[in-house]
């Protein structure tokens, strides 16, 4: 593939970061500095986990015993050092944050695109990523996700959502809803958000990033999904502020386990570092990467197919070194010092399709922001980019929304910036990896629903070959195995 100067293409991230539509891991000063993740050495709880923490000076906040871990809040600055002395557990470490990124239109940002339907009140002509996905609309004929009688649905297959939340009630996503639940505590993560109550049942999407990732996965209105009649269940784990521990999202990963769905797309993804200083004290993320391993582990047990977004840092993952550089150079300052082996969680660990992101343009370019790397890189899928005309030029005023992902949005927030339709609100152009993922989980959805007996394995085997071979022939750091696609995949060519 070739890539882009470099030099042009750092800046115009730098840039742009603010309307990229990816979920960033945020070194933090403040609240992760008193939370703490703890992973026993057995993958289950022992019966004496609370007086273990009551005894280090700690309150357990979140247990979650099926993968042996605690999420603890303690003022004890002593707390790491008093557990050192316990044998049965393995790792615990200050807990790491991910971070939803603030996505306000930069100065350049001026045009935004006026949305046209076409003749039958849709937005198909408009939708590139599915028309090509689907082969102008083909594979819903073979394998939609699910059959519909007398206006019911019935979803062959569920894919689950780790995300913001949900627009449950977009007339283009009510149909294929069938529940979900939040991750968020009374408070928020902070403690300080009146509007966050801790209601379990309170998924309302409050950013929109999520309710966009579920219109790529099952829309079924004026925008369609990659499976119309898949079912959709969401898992809140960001609080109002964008913000998430690492602890409710492994949580809702075990829930959607338990509740038996076959997919679940993560539109997130964040660096944790092996060693890094804080104040001059020393830690590590040994515990936040254990625990996510046993998740992972379990879903996929528990026969989930788990996919990712690659990241959004235009990043080669297979340079270890340039991985924690980045992290010094955007999140570093005299205080905090990043040494150790940077690992992307959760594309980066064994058992996930992780997914770079593609346009609508090139068969040999990934868009300008994507993360890549060998045996990093599972497919590709559109996630759409600013179009050829900025990437030849990196002039902010040379981008084109329109091969951005169009999607559901959430009917009740303010237009998204790239986008203004008064008369038909509720959809946006988004553009990342978090654009991308939903497509493959889509099309694993669908294959689930064709082959239920499919395991992880065999649905991403599947995916990997009927993708179509872009890039260099063969496996390469960019597209992986190839451009995933949901015609090919339903159809076995």
């Amino acid at each position: 593939m070739k890539k882009r100067n470099k030099g042009i293409a750092v800046v115009a991230s730098s840039i742009l970061a603010i309307s990229l539509s990816s979920l960033n891991l945020q070194a933090s000063a403040q609240a992760p500095a008193k939370t703490y993740l703890i992973a026993y050495k057995q993958s289950s709880l022992p019966k004496t986990y609370q007086q273990d923490i009551n005894k280090a000076g700690g309150e357990v906040i979140n247990a979650i015993p099926e993968i042996g871990g605690l999420e603890v809040r303690s003022s004890n600055p002593n707390f790491l050092s008093n557990l050192k002395s316990n044998s049965s557990i393995s790792a615990a470490n200050v807990e790491m944050r991910y971070k939803l990124d603030d996505e306000q239109p930069a100065k350049a940002d001026g045009q935004p695109v006026t949305l046209t339907p076409d003749k039958d009140g849709t937005f198909w002509s408009s939708q590139w990523d599915i028309r090509h996905l689907t082969n102008e609309g083909k594979s819903f004929k073979i394998e939609s996700g699910g059959t519909a009688t007398n206006g019911k649905v019935t979803h062959k297959a569920i894919v689950g959502v780790i995300d913001t939340g949900i627009d449950a009630n977009h007339p283009d996503l009510k149909a294929n809803y069938v529940g979900g639940q939040s991750f968020v505590p009374k408070g928020g993560y902070n403690g300080d958000d009146t509007s966050e109550t801790g209601d379990k049942t309170d998924v309302l999407d409050r950013e929109g990033h999520g309710t966009h990732v579920a219109g790529s996965i099952a829309g079924n209105g004026k925008i369609k999904g990659v499976g119309p009649d898949l079912g959709i269940r969401a898992y809140r784990i960001f609080d109002s502020s964008g913000s998430a521990p690492t602890a409710p999202i492994v949580s809702a990963m075990i829930q959607a386990a338990k509740d038996k769905v076959d997919v679940v797309n993560m539109s997130i993804g964040g660096y944790d570092n092996l060693k890094y200083q804080f104040d001059g004290t020393s830690y590590s993320d040994i515990a936040d990467v254990l625990l996510w391993k046993r998740a992972i582990k379990y879903a996929v047990q528990n026969n989930v197919t788990l996919v990712a977004s690659a990241g959004n840092e235009e990043l080669n993952y297979a340079d270890k070194k340039s991985l924690t550089d980045y992290l010094n150079v955007n999140y570093g300052d005299t205080n905090l010092v990043f040494k150790g082996v940077t690992i992307e969680t959760p594309g980066g660990l064994p058992g996930v399709i992780t997914v770079s992101s593609s346009n609508s343009w090139s068969k040999d370019q990934l868009a300008f922001y994507s993360n890549y790397g060998n045996s990093f890189i599972t497919v590709a899928a559109p996630g759409g980019d600013n179009g050829p005309k900025y990437a030849a030029s990196g002039d902010l005023n040379d981008r084109d929304f329109t091969y951005r992902a169009l999607s559901t949005w959430p009917t009740y927030l303010e237009p998204y910036f790239t986008t203004i339709d008064p008369e038909h609100p509720g959809y946006a152009y988004l553009h990342g990896t978090s654009m991308a993922s939903p497509k493959v989980a889509g099309i694993a959805g669908l294959i689930k629903a064709a082959h239920p007996d499919y395991k992880p394995a065999q649905v991403e085997a599947l995916i990997e070959k009927t993708a179509l071979d872009y890039g260099k022939p063969g496996y390469d750091a960019y597209f992986g195995s190839g451009e995933a696609n949901a015609y090919t995949a339903v159809t076995g060519k």
